[in-house]
């Protein structure tokens, strides 16, 4: 993995040091500072290793939730260079480091419309509808949704994406019509923590190389999780194989938008080392944004799949089919925005695995209120509710049922 970031990086700064001298460039920095009061009445967070399905720890708490800073460099030449990094602050877990960092290309449309692009490095999959503002986060909610909190959280890789769009505006039409193609590698670990905390409501992207804290798994003791590290590695390559996304996208100028996609990343769920098993871990999904009257936003996304992790000996250890759709309605007047967002998620557990059921089920419910002081600076409040059911917490020491309230109070300042 190190070598293949040593090389991405040699060809991103060749490109750079080959184009700067003769060719126009076009810099942009920008960013987000999220200052948070929160509160909420959960568990001990999943971040810290408990089965709350908030970010953050029970009570009251002040913190710096994001800071994030993205630098972007184009050139004339259709070449592209794009790093992002973040910072949280949050009494939880402290730490600085790299969420994204890839070199794109994106060709000059032909007589006919159709354009080629490409794109290399540390990137998130072209899935979300809902993350879509600097640094990967939401101008809807202060917390994702449990898809986008899921994909924050595990899956992201090294990759290479290239893709085909036809644009409309060249034959008369209000439609574009695009198709990705993807192969990666450093996500085989994706689908633990899925399986272990189950679906989250959460703003925070995991940092490349950061690792994550497992809750206290009776089965991690002795048990047939026993060669399990405590802590999950989740951009981490152990088989040598590449996973692939497929994805379409349809654009209606002006109307709204939609996508669809499968991904696999073909992990061997019988390999384990140093601590870390693979994980086969594959999902389609379907997602869909539209402008309906009044100036109101109506988001969509629906997404089905299932996680396998094996012994050596090929016995499965864990097998979940899992699932999570929202719908999200947002308004925006003047200087005002308020979202309404409804989920429902679940896990089934369909392996054997004593003191390891990760079944699930629950709706997760949120509302958030966004007023806008000035150019790039918002005050937003929200309140949030998950329900679930989740046969896990009975191991531990807990109700398998909770319901979780949070309350949140921010200020956002976009750059």
């Amino acid at each position: 993995m190190t070598k293949l970031v040593y090389v991405l990086a040699q060809v991103m700064l060749l490109n750079i040091l080959g184009v700067v001298n003769c060719i126009a460039v076009e810099q942009k920095l920008s960013g987000l500072i999220d200052v948070r009061a929160t509160y909420n009445n959960s568990e001990m967070s999943f971040v810290s290793g408990g089965l709350g399905k908030f970010r953050f720890d029970p009570q009251s708490h002040l913190s710096l939730a994001q800071a994030g800073l993205s630098y972007r460099a184009n050139w004339d030449n259709g070449i592209a260079a794009h790093v992002v990094s973040n910072a949280y602050w949050d009494g939880v877990k402290n730490n600085l480091g790299i969420t994204e960092a890839w070199l794109g290309y994106k060709g000059l449309p032909s007589a006919n419309g159709f354009r080629l692009s490409a794109k290399a490095g540390i990137f998130y999959p072209h899935i979300s509808l809902e993350n879509v503002a600097t640094t990967w986060s939401s101008p809807y909610t202060l917390s994702y949704s449990t898809i986008n909190s899921w994909l924050a959280e595990e899956v992201r890789h090294i990759g290479l994406n290239v893709g085909l769009q036809h644009l409309g505006k060249f034959s008369q039409s209000a439609h574009d019509i695009g198709f990705n193609i993807e192969t990666f590698i450093n996500n085989d670990t994706t689908g633990a923590m899925l399986a272990w905390h189950g679906w989250t409501l959460s703003s925070r992207q995991t940092l490349w190389q950061e690792r994550l804290a497992l809750s206290a798994i009776p089965a991690l003791y002795g048990g047939m999780l026993a060669a399990q590290a405590k802590e999950s590695d989740p951009f981490l390559e152990l088989d040598n194989r590449l996973g692939y996304h497929v994805s379409g996208n349809w654009k209606w100028h002006g109307k709204g938008k939609f996508n669809a996609g499968y991904y696999n990343n073909n992990a061997n769920p019988k390999v384990v080392k140093q601590g870390q098993y693979a994980w086969l871990t594959r999902f389609g999904y379907i997602g869909g944004k539209w402008k309906l009257p009044y100036n109101i936003d109506l988001i969509g996304q629906f997404m089905l799949g299932d996680t396998l992790m094996q012994s050596p000996t090929g016995i499965n250890v864990v097998d979940n089919d899992y699932h999570s759709a929202f719908l999200l309605l947002s308004r925006r007047w003047e200087k005002h925005r308020l979202t309404l967002r409804v989920e429902d998620y679940g896990v089934v557990d369909q392996d054997n695995t004593i003191d390891d059921d990760n079944t699930e089920a629950g709706q997760a419910y949120t509302l958030s209120y966004a007023y806008q002081l000035q150019k790039g600076w918002f005050l937003q409040a929200e309140y949030n509710l998950m329900d679930s059911q989740r046969h896990a917490r009975i191991a531990q020491g807990q109700n398998s049922h909770a319901l979780e309230q949070q309350w949140q109070l921010a200020s956002r300042y976009y750059f």
